[in-house]
C-alpha cells in the first residue's frame, strides 16, 4: 500500500472495531484479537487505506475492494 503509520495501538474500544487519525495513528480494539482472521485483515486494511484517503468515497471504496480481492 506504501503507507507508514505513524504509530499503531491496541486498546479498548467500545464503539468500533478501529480508527485512523489525521496525525497517522491506527488504534484497534483488542477485542478485534478474538475474531476470524479473514475479518482482522479487512479491517487492518480499511485502515492503512484510510493513511491515504481519509473518506469513504468511491476512490476509497474501489481501491478497498481491489486490496481484498488480492489477499
Amino acid at each position: 500500500m506504501g503507507v507508514s503509520p505513524k504509530e499503531v495501538q491496541i486498546r479498548e474500544m467500545k464503539r468500533k472495531w478501529a480508527s485512523c487519525s489525521s496525525k497517522g495513528r491506527l488504534s484497534f480494539s483488542k477485542d478485534l484479537l478474538d475474531q476470524d482472521p479473514e475479518f482482522v485483515k479487512e479491517v487492518v486494511i480499511h485502515e492503512l487505506l484510510h493513511l491515504k484517503i481519509p473518506n469513504h468515497g468511491k476512490l476509497f471504496k474501489l481501491l478497498l475492494k481491489s486490496y481484498k480481492e488480492s489477499l
